[in-house]
């Protein structure tokens, strides 16, 4: 039923350094090419051991003025989304075109799914409010964010059909290209910029009644969480709506050791600026110690001489689920109840936290044999169960995040129901395809067979879920 799920493999997981497999990668081509692909990665390899390094394209503008309030900004869609009678995260973990196809089956679901509003019947999808990403997720969300249900009519061919790999393959065999890894990581983020985001700015992102896209990377340095969002820009006074969203994206899925990281210019201090998201981080701190890591990060933007510019990866090393940034800014900036209450508005009626993780399960092929395996199977299994445990740290704080939102309702005499709906592919009950699954690499260029199975996996989680069927029946969704 399920054909061959081996293939092109390029690693897109976070904190893992790369060794390509030549003949894997590249298929009925000439053997000359073969040979210059696989010296190029072996000197790339041995360049970086040996500590040669280029000078990364800095291209995020200094803050003029202060941010308007129309900025891309969490302050700006918090009003937008706590006015509605349903609060509705998504969150797109990382893993390639993988977890970007699986996050697009679940948004295509959304789309035909009905829910009944005063307004008449509308899809569930426009109830979202923020699609937080990282990494291949991050493809997704800013692509739904820029275009809306075209999406449904692009998206696959734009990216999740195309051989973004083997591009990028062909430009490494080019021997001028074998040491400068900034330059693969300008080559990528350009890519993106004309090939899937047609240029678009985070002023383009800003679209009345859009969800906010709260694309997430790792800042290498204070390993801590970045989020592209305006409250971070003020701390760099930099302004974020003159920024590419391409090179945003490339940052959440800049991996260590095949991409450079994409490098911000931490400008001088510019005191019209609003700091208040650290001086509401500093109170908040206060009541809850394990947002103590998150504060220390945005407090030493203000060092200007030793953080002058700001290094950042694949998001996946600090949070491969999407979902820690968005908890860490809402308790930051003071709690989504004492924001409601603040501003007196209705709370509302549901709560809902949608997570896609398109992760999959270790496997165990090293321990049928007592010879010892290739770096790259060890280098990834120890990257697989690090993400693994770091991603059920992460669900088990956001259950706690969801029960204290609904505690703190409860206690102004209004409780809402929360929902918190986790598909991953290790919830595919039929054994064969979800073996099918497990099997498709972390890549950049997928078969047509797999994206297909993806985005129907996407759905059939979603509709089946034990959780999100509770929501239908409570919200009278139309499945």
């Amino acid at each position: 039923m399920y054909g061959d799920a081996s293939g092109a493999c390029l690693p897109f997981t976070s904190a893992t350094i790369l060794l390509f497999n030549g003949k894997r990668l590249i298929d009925n081509i000439g053997k000359l090419r073969q040979i210059l692909v696989r010296a190029s990665l072996a000197l790339c390899l041995l360049a970086q051991l040996a500590g040669c390094a280029s000078n990364a394209k800095v291209v995020n503008e200094p803050l003029a003025r202060q941010a308007p309030e129309s900025s891309y900004s969490f302050k700006a869609f918090s009003e937008q989304f706590e006015r509605g009678e349903t609060s509705f995260l998504l969150a797109f973990s990382g893993g390639g075109t993988r977890a970007a196809a699986l996050s697009y089956g679940v948004l295509k679901a959304l789309n035909e799914i009905v829910v009944e509003t005063q307004s008449g019947p509308r899809p569930l999808i426009d109830s979202v409010d923020i699609i937080s990403s990282v990494s291949g997720g991050s493809f997704t969300a800013a692509y739904y964010g820029l275009y809306g249900r075209q999406i449904f009519d692009n998206f696959e061919s734009a990216f999740l059909r195309k051989n973004v790999q083997g591009a990028l393959i062909d430009r490494l065999a080019n021997p001028f290209n074998w040491f400068y890894i900034a330059d693969r990581t300008e080559w990528a983020i350009n890519y993106y910029d004309k090939k899937v985001f047609n240029g678009a700015r985070f002023s383009d992102l800003h679209v009345a009644g859009a969800p906010l896209i709260f694309i997430n990377a790792s800042d290498i340095a204070g390993g801590v969480d970045f989020w592209f969002t305006q409250e971070h820009f003020d701390l760099l006074c930099s302004d974020l709506s003159s920024f590419p969203v391409a090179r945003a994206v490339a940052a959440s899925s800049a991996v260590p050791g095949l991409f450079a990281p994409v490098v911000l210019r931490n400008f001088e201090d510019c005191p019209t600026v609003n700091r208040q998201l650290v001086e509401q981080a500093r109170a908040a701190v206060a009541q809850r110690p394990q947002l103590e890591l998150e504060f220390e990060g945005l407090e030493s933007y203000a060092d200007k001489e030793r953080r002058l510019y700001i290094h950042l990866v694949d998001g996946g090393i600090t949070d491969n689920l999407g979902l820690r940034g968005i908890y860490a800014i809402n308790q930051l900036s003071g709690g989504l109840a004492s924001r409601l209450k603040q501003s007196d508005i209705v709370p509302p009626r549901r709560i809902i936290v949608l997570s896609v993780d398109a992760s999959t399960e270790p496997e165990y092929e090293m321990s049928r044999s007592k010879q010892v395996p290739p770096i790259t199977k060890v280098i990834s299994a120890i990257s697989g169960v690090q993400l693994h445990r770091y991603n059920a740290a992460t669900v088990s704080l956001m259950e706690r995040a969801l029960r204290e939102w609904r505690d703190e309702f409860s206690a102004e005499g209004h409780t809402p129901e929360t929902y918190y709906i986790r598909l991953d592919l290790g919830q595919e009950t039929d054994p064969q395809k979800r073996d099918f699954l497990n099997r498709i690499p972390t890549s950049f260029s997928l078969t047509d067979e797999q994206v297909d199975v993806l985005i129907e996996t996407g759905g059939a989680l979603l509709r089946s879920n034990p959780e999100f069927r509770r929501l239908a029946v409570d919200a009278g969704l139309t499945l």
